[in-house]
């Protein structure tokens, strides 16, 4: 008799119940949004912007009455289109001495990219909302029996983590506007596309229309 094989989701273990409404809902019924923040070469400005800068920052910190998690993610660039495109407009100039300009410039890409490593970074900074402002109480029976059900429905969880999340959200980009840091709020897609990528980064694929989506965010190996 032949043993019938174990098909345990990967998936079953993230920590991610669902993504609505903008807001990642984790199983345990505790919610987050996700701002991205632009960046500030702190190298190039003055001796004087510099300390303007960390009071300003200081001053951010202080007057914050909540927790946040800032999230720093580095990647290999993928400069592979770009190259495709310098060669597709290559191929359109007729003038010889540009198209040579611009082979160099493409060799010159090329070389820099094999003999440093180009880093993308992008900056996050994340706002939760934990069990304990839903009302309730992980009881010590509830962690031995690892609950897998959420504690109230979806649109209840949901509704409260917006209801509670908007005003922090609203003084933290006010506060990083002062700094001269643009920031915004992770739509559905855009989270659905993060966890995605984070998950799976050795694949290039960027999910469709959220209605669309059919393929988990964290695909196994069989």
């Amino acid at each position: 008799m032949n043993p019938v094989p174990i098909r345990a989701s990967t998936q079953e273990h993230l920590p991610i119940e669902d993504i609505r409404d903008d807001i990642i809902i984790l199983k345990d019924g505790s919610c987050c949004l996700v701002l991205q923040v632009s960046a500030i070469n702190f190298d190039l400005l003055s001796e004087k912007e510099q300390k303007a800068m960390i009071f300003a920052y200081a001053a951010l910190l202080n007057s914050l009455s909540f927790s946040i998690q800032i999230l720093i993610r580095s990647k290999r660039k993928d400069i592979s289109a770009y190259l495709k495109l310098l060669t597709k407009q290559g191929g359109k100039m007729k003038k010889l001495s540009l198209k040579k300009q611009l082979t160099k410039y493409k060799q010159f890409i090329e070389e820099t990219v094999k003999k440093n490593e180009v880093l993308d970074k992008k900056f996050y900074v994340v706002i939760p909302f934990s069990t304990l402002e839903l009302g309730t109480v992980q009881t010590a029976v509830s962690i031995i029996k690892k609950k897998k059900t959420l504690p109230y429905p979806k649109e209840y969880i949901v509704q409260r983590a917006k209801t509670n999340l908007a005003p922090k959200k609203d003084h933290l980009v006010k506060q990083f506007n002062r700094l001269g840091i643009k920031s915004y709020q992770l739509k559905t897609k855009e989270l659905v596309n993060l966890f995605y990528s984070i998950y799976n980064p050795g694949k290039k694929q960027e999910l469709a229309e959220i209605k669309e989506i059919t393929t988990p965010i964290l695909e196994g190996k069989t």
